[in-house]
């Protein structure tokens, strides 16, 4: 066993300490999840969403404690960290809603002397891996559509949020679920890749880098399971010169800074008309300059420190070379008191002359930076946002809603938005193109991902 530690970035204490589990222990973990399976496929799908709904209320109930233990764990800030609650539940018991339908029996034409049908069967075992940035939401978006198929659950949160996987498990548990339907491990990397690679486990649903996808794909290879790979965003806007300024100024602001910019499908690049590309530039300056950056303890900060030191040098490395390489950084960091090199505080930064050679333009950052270039018009707007290795979402503000649906088509993304950004409908399947991943959560489609078809070909004689 080895210790995991979560080191605030609050103010770089030991705020939660953990026993990773043993090779005995995972075991236990994995038998008893495929004992439990083979009942919860069998119970009435009606009793399973009554269930969920006990399990997401339980959890609700929770929200000033999980909401604290949120800030602590990962440095959002108190004022906004219940949104994230509030987030699991809307996605939660939309997939409740939605479960009858999505996994009742596909029936084809009526044939004489035949009963056809396709039922949704689960798959087994679901492994569930997830990041710390939106711990509950992200695990959510694979762990509802789950178990409501009738599949046991088995969740690794990350190091730094331990406290998640556990405020799930006592959700589940206080809503009477059987043992063994849903647990969680606190795992080493090592042992991470030993559970996708044991025959008890039917699927992978995972969320974080792409260096952490390859590993997933790797340790799976030969195992011939479903990996649900949910990876990095370099995510774009386009302003075009009919947008609604104001709302494309906050909205684009928003995405790009909410959560310290540490957001898979925030706004990381911005291309705006040369129309009205000053007017634009000038409105998020002067917005990214009212953020009050801090503790993310106290009330009036809206803008709290990234989730480590290292991850705010980053971000500074990127904003320095960039600046070397001739962008003009438009923020007087020193305004803001909390920023400090060393730190994990960082104040926003906006960016402009930046072009797709610089890294702040073609990797992902994962902080509180806005890159913004002028551009001729759609054109141009739809080549630059399609240079990248990136494909999660990406968006158009405009007020022409046939020009926005034409745009989209021709744009390489799982998500396409306008006049909205960094958001997930739970209506909607939540995807991505090139390195952002594959596979899908959310809507129905997602439950077609945590089941399989199977045919029944009855003939009557």
């Amino acid at each position: 066993m080895t210790t995991i530690q979560c080191i605030s970035p609050v103010d770089g204490s030991v705020y939660v300490e953990r026993q990773t589990a043993s090779g005995k222990e995972i075991q236990q973990v994995l038998d008893a999840a495929v004992v439990a399976q083979k009942k919860w496929k069998n119970t009435p799908l009606a009793k399973r969403q009554a269930l969920c709904t006990k399990a997401v209320d339980a959890f609700v109930a929770h929200k000033a404690e999980i909401a604290e233990e949120l800030t602590w764990q990962m440095g959002r800030p108190i004022s906004q960290a219940p949104g994230e609650v509030a987030g699991f539940e809307e996605r939660a018991r939309h997939m409740i809603e939605i479960a009858d339908t999505a996994l009742a029996d596909l029936k084809p034409e009526a044939k004489d002397g035949f009963t056809r049908y396709i039922k949704r069967e689960p798959l087994g075992v679901v492994f569930v891996v997830a990041p710390w940035n939106f711990p509950y939401l992200t695990s959510v978006n694979a762990i509802m559509p789950a178990i409501l198929a009738g599949n046991a659950v088995v969740l690794k949160h990350s190091a730094q949020t331990p406290l998640c996987a556990e405020r799930l498990h006592q959700a589940f548990t206080e809503a009477g679920f059987p043992d063994g339907v849903f647990q969680y491990l606190h795992l080493t990397h090592a042992d991470t890749e030993v559970v996708i690679q044991s025959p008890q486990i039917n699927f992978v649903a995972f969320t974080g880098s792409v260096p952490g996808g390859e590993m997933v794909e790797r340790a799976a290879v030969g195992r011939f399971i479903g990996v649900g790979l949910e990876l990095g965003g370099k995510d774009p806007a386009y302003v075009r010169k009919d947008a609604n300024l104001q709302h494309a100024i906050e909205t684009v602001t928003d995405g790009a800074i909410f959560n310290s910019g540490q957001s898979c499908c925030g706004i990381e690049r911005v291309y705006v008309d040369e129309a009205v590309y000053q007017e634009f530039v000038d409105g998020v300056v002067a917005l990214a300059n009212s953020y009050k950056l801090g503790r993310p303890d106290d009330a009036n900060t809206n803008l709290g420190p990234l989730v480590k030191s290292s991850a705010a040098e980053f971000v500074r490395g990127q904003i320095d070379e960039a600046v070397a390489a001739g962008a003009k950084a438009l923020v007087d960091t020193e305004k803001f008191a909390a920023n400090k090199r060393g730190t994990p505080y960082l104040a926003p930064q906006v960016l402009i002359d930046v072009d797709h050679s610089m890294r702040v333009m073609n990797e992902e950052t994962f902080g509180p930076v806005i890159g913004i270039m002028s551009v001729s018009g759609d054109e141009e707007a739809i080549k630059l946002m399609n240079d990248s290795e990136f494909g999660l979402t990406a968006a158009v503000f405009t007020q022409d809603e046939s020009a926005a649906i034409e745009i989209g088509n021709q744009i390489e993304t799982g998500t396409w938005f306008m006049n909205r950004c960094d958001y997930l409908d739970p209506a909607l399947a939540w995807t991505g193109v090139k390195n952002s991943g594959r596979g899908c959560t959310l809507s129905s489609v997602g439950f077609e991902h945590m089941t399989r078809p199977k045919s029944y070909h009855l003939k009557r004689v």
